[in-house]
């Protein structure tokens, strides 16, 4: 993977999940964290991603930033969620495809809640 493919994966990850830190993406990547540094320094330059410092620290994105991807809001996703026992099976089974498709993920801390 070259590193332009690699930097668009990152941008992708943190618009999904909306922070990692350096070891995470090293992980994911398989880089190591120098590359990850490097990586970050660049697309701080035409991405809306910062770094905190600090024991919760990592990379960031902006509020309300997402790479062209379109999810759902929170009530709309409840709605749907809510309505999905009362489907028939093959429409239970769209509905749960809608859902993977256009709701937020979830981060590891909202997971682990």
């Amino acid at each position: 993977m070259s590193a332009i493919e690699r930097r668009q994966m990152i941008l992708e990850y943190l618009s999904d999940y909306r922070q990692a830190t350096y070891r995470e993406l090293a992980e994911c990547f398989g880089v190591s964290k120098n590359t990850i540094v490097t990586d970050i320094e660049e697309l701080t330059c035409s991405a809306p991603i910062f770094t905190v410092a600090g024991k919760y620290g990592g990379i960031r994105v902006a509020d309300g930033w997402y790479i062209g991807r379109r999810y759902l809001h929170e009530d709309q996703e409840a709605l749907l969620r809510k309505l999905l026992p009362g489907l028939q099976l093959e429409d239970q089974k769209t509905m749960e495809r809608i859902l993977m498709s256009f709701a937020k993920p979830i981060t590891l801390k909202e997971a682990n809640r």
